[in-house]
């Protein structure tokens, strides 16, 4: 867990005293701060047998707010396992989280998503919340779907995506129920490059996202026990959804989940995955990464949620390219031409990156001793976004 800066804990203790294991301290407050906060939102992005994913948002009021703590009570029982974009503790059932420096600040009237977590226990809304030890807000209704994609993304951004059991025109959908053998086959091949293992990919019957059907990956531990299932693309193909499930928390080691050869950086492969316990682009030419593995940058990625069926889109489109995990944008997983220092100023440091990408491959390679098990559904790309 990680250790959290003393400097706004500090403020915090100075203003309502140690907090009490499963409360929110209230204290009055001078105008300047109970004006900061308007309301603070805890959405629910997904939800699984015990446990899930959210979003923790604030709005400001008529005063800007630079450099925050927020504190709230989880349902009885329930336990943080990861938070990104945020320092944080949980003492209790309270977790009370500080900014990372970049999202320090909110503009007067301004609503902007701060952070995320995973957290084992019940879906349930925190009955109050704290900014700076002031109470503040409103509780937002419980919702199982993402709010929409933020605006401050480094492409455009459509703001109404399909739904996705509709297959635009023009677009490549495949839910694998197709599939007939233990094998995948049809469109796509299976294979490893330069060295095959023990790495295993199979139609399963019993785990899917829709209908009654996916690919299941084995993957190995090193290098050599890895496997993919992979078809060509059509050459206009530029948004991209995948389902993806997995078993194993991301490790800190480098891994690969879905590969494309871009024939326009000799043949070699883009690649997302993980490191450092979060999503990665990596790009095999140069072995840069997206975003820089610096603490800030990896703080501005974020880990895949285990056992649970997880959206995973992206758009490459000329030199930009673009990450939703859940319809939420990931700020650190971008790419818009301007050097970002932490995020892809390493990136762009090779001339003229403007990908041709032949290929999509699904499956798992380790670059260190780490395996895991995943599963694949509802694979689309084309021209426009699909959706989640």
């Amino acid at each position: 867990m990680p250790v959290m800066r003393t400097r706004r804990l500090m403020a915090v203790a100075a203003v309502c005293g140690a907090l009490a294991a499963g409360t929110i301290a209230v204290v009055a407050a001078g105008p300047a701060h109970a004006d900061a906060c308007e309301r603070i939102d805890y959405t629910v992005v997904s939800s699984w047998n015990g446990g899930h994913q959210a979003a923790v948002a604030l709005t400001a009021g008529s005063e800007p707010v630079n450099g925050w703590t927020i504190a709230f009570d989880l349902a009885s029982g329930a336990a943080v396992q990861s938070a990104w974009n945020v320092d944080w503790e949980q003492s209790g059932t309270t977790f009370t989280g500080s900014d990372v420096d970049w999202n320090a600040s909110i503009a007067q009237g301004q609503t902007r998503e701060l952070f995320g977590l995973i957290v084992s226990g019940a879906a349930a809304q925190p009955p109050s919340f704290s900014l700076d030890g002031i109470e503040c807000g409103n509780v937002a209704q419980p919702t199982d779907t993402p709010t929409g994609t933020p605006s401050e993304t480094p492409s455009e951004d459509p703001t109404d995506p399909p739904d996705p059991a509709d297959c635009p025109a023009g677009a490549v959908c495949d839910d694998f129920e197709d599939q007939t053998g233990t094998v995948p086959g049809g469109d796509w091949t299976v294979g490893a490059a330069d060295c095959t293992g023990t790495g295993i990919a199979a139609v399963d019957k019993e785990v899917a996202n829709s209908g009654g059907t996916s690919i299941r990956i084995e993957g190995g531990a090193t290098y050599c026990n890895h496997v993919f299932i992979g078809r060509d693309l059509p050459a206009d193909a530029e948004w991209f959804r995948v389902y993806m499930r997995h078993t194993t928390t991301q490790p800190q080691n480098h891994t690969t989940m879905i590969a494309m050869q871009d024939t326009d950086d000799a043949g070699t492969d883009l690649r997302l995955g993980g490191q450092n316990g979060a999503l990665q682009w990596n790009r095999e030419s140069d072995d840069a990464t997206l975003p820089a593995q610096s603490p800030a940058g990896v703080a501005l990625s974020r880990p895949l949620p285990v056992e649970t069926w997880t959206c995973v889109e992206f758009q490459i489109t000329g030199g930009n390219l673009a990450t939703w995990v859940d319809g939420a944008a990931v700020e650190g997983l971008a790419v818009d031409g301007t050097p970002t220092h932490d995020v892809d100023e390493q990136w762009l440091s090779k001339p003229g990156w403007s990908p041709d990408l032949a290929d999509l491959r699904l499956g798992w390679e380790s670059y260190g001793n780490d395996a895991d098990t995943l599963w694949y559904d509802d694979v689309a790309f084309g021209t426009d976004r699909i959706g989640c």
